[in-house]
Order: structure tokens, then C-alpha cells, then sequence
């Protein structure tokens, strides 16, 4: 079990794997499944969980209306890409924790991301959802299976790009190249804004586009501009507080901008940077 669904284990939330049984399950009671997918380095994962999932009240009302699945993102990516469509064509954005209701065939029907446990500032609680869902599953049934319906081709078009290849084309490095030099920070390494993640693939990416323009017309000129970017990015990090002084490493992400605060929640390491 990974270390994601291990820290779920104390809750009173009546969680399943994601497996034939925990939808036989749901077809079977002919409950809707509340889907959470998440990850052990996911700060607002740890926040549902400790207001919401370790919560008795909203425990009791997802173990009566709901089958329960906990998905951890890095270990079934695949899952993960075939709600995020779907969530994010409901709610206009993605992310973890994905919150999705299913009907017990698994076909999305609602969702969103982070739900505070009760509502406030005009927003509902995850709590009055719950309710709301379990609600329209009984008396709506028939608005549940349409809404599905109209989320199918969100999902069966991520499913299509699962595994598809195709030519290589150079433009596609070149147009992520362009990219990554526009959201830089130059003052504080990185690329775009707080929460900051290390993006190791990136400075992968720049450190061998350095090398592969070195001997073209401009390319000391390109690359000295690509070796401030990945040179500024790892020393910032490095004198930071995402660096890990103890077991070495970086942090999974800073929540400001310096490099310097990281949650306290996630202190996994990544040593590939």
C-alpha cells in the first residue's frame, strides 16, 4: 500500500482501493462513489483530510450514502488523467485533491478539488455536497446519468491521448523553450509564481538545449541566457528553505516565491535536481 493510502488508514471514513470490488460494491448497494485522489506531498490533501475525512460527522454521512475510494496520484497516473478531464470540464480547474462523485459504474457526474468542511464566505462546505449529492442521487437519478453522459467525451478524449504517438517534431522544444524563458523569475530562480514547484524535467530540458545550441551562430548568446536560467533556479533552491539541510534533496514545493517555506505537511524529498 502506498504511503499515501497507509497515512488514510487511522480515519473513520470506510475507505476502498480502486479495484472490480469497490465498484461491484457500489453496484451492488447502488451507491454513488466518492472518489479522492491525492498524494502523500499534497498540502490540501492533508487539509481535507484532517478537517473533513478525520471528521466523525462527514465520516458517518460518506459511510451511509457513499462507496469510498482513495486513489494515490503518483502511483495510478492513469486514473488520475481520466477524472482531471472530466472535473476540470465541470469545475474550470483541476488539481489535487480531485474530489469526484460517480455514478457506480464510474462514470463522473460532479466534483471539484479542495471543500472546505462547512460553508463559509458564500462557498458550499464539503459537508452540504455531501448531502446535495446523495441527495440528487436519489430523487435526480435520471439529471445524474445525463450530466454523465455529457462528461463521457471529456473523459474518453484523455483515454485517446493515453499511450498516442507521433512524429517528433523540434518546434514543440522550441515553443517549451520560449515558455519556460517567459514565466521565469529572474530575481528569485524558478518559474512563475508562488506555490513553486523544483520542475526538474525543465531544467533537464534547458540544460540540453544549452548544450545541443552550443556550437550553433547564437548560440553563446542563447546559451548563456539558458545557463542563468537553470543556474539561477538551482542556487536559489539550493540556499533556500526547500533544500533539505539533513537527508539532502529538495522539499516537493516552497509555498512563496523565495524558495524559502515549505509545508510542513510534505516532507518528501526529490534528488534528481
Amino acid at each position: 500500500m502506498s504511503p499515501y493510502l497507509r497515512s488514510a488508514a487511522h480515519q473513520p471514513v470506510d475507505w476502498h482501493e480502486w479495484n472490480e470490488e469497490a465498484f461491484a460494491r457500489a453496484q451492488a448497494q447502488d451507491k454513488p462513489i466518492l472518489l479522492d485522489i491525492g498524494a502523500v506531498w499534497c498540502h490540501w490533501c492533508h487539509v481535507i483530510d484532517r478537517e473533513s475525512y478525520e471528521n466523525q460527522a462527514i465520516a458517518k454521512i460518506i459511510n451511509e450514502h457513499f462507496v469510498a475510494i482513495k486513489v494515490d496520484r503518483d502511483e495510478r497516473p492513469d486514473v488520475d488523467s481520466r477524472y482531471q478531464s472530466a472535473i476540470s470540464t465541470i469545475s474550470g480547474q483541476g488539481g489535487w485533491p480531485l474530489t469526484g462523485f460517480l455514478l457506480p459504474d464510474g462514470r463522473p457526474f460532479f466534483g471539484g478539488t479542495y471543500f472546505p468542511p462547512e460553508d463559509q464566505l458564500g462557498r458550499p462546505g464539503f459537508r452540504s455536497v455531501l448531502l446535495a449529492v446523495a441527495d440528487s442521487f436519489r430523487s435526480r437519478r435520471a439529471d445524474l446519468e445525463r450530466a454523465a453522459g455529457s462528461l463521457a467525451d471529456a473523459v474518453a478524449q484523455a483515454e485517446t491521448f493515453t499511450g498516442a504517438h507521433a512524429a517528433f517534431d523540434a518546434g514543440v522544444v522550441r515553443s517549451q523553450i520560449r515558455s519556460l524563458g517567459e514565466h521565469f523569475d529572474a530575481r528569485n530562480g524558478g518559474f512563475g509564481r508562488a506555490p513553486k514547484f523544483p520542475h526538474c524535467s525543465s531544467i533537464d530540458l534547458i540544460l540540453e538545449e544549452y548544450q545541443r545550441t552550443a556550437g550553433q551562430e547564437d548560440g553563446p548568446e542563447n546559451g548563456r541566457h539558458l545557463a542563468a536560467m537553470a543556474e539561477t533556479t538551482l542556487l536559489k533552491m539550493a540556499r533556500g528553505g526547500v533544500y533539505d539541510q539533513l537527508a539532502g534533496g529538495f522539499h516537493r514545493y516552497s509555498v512563496d516565491e523565495r524558495w524559502l517555506r515549505t509545508s510542513r505537511r510534505c516532507p518528501t524529498t526529490i534528488r534528481n535536481c
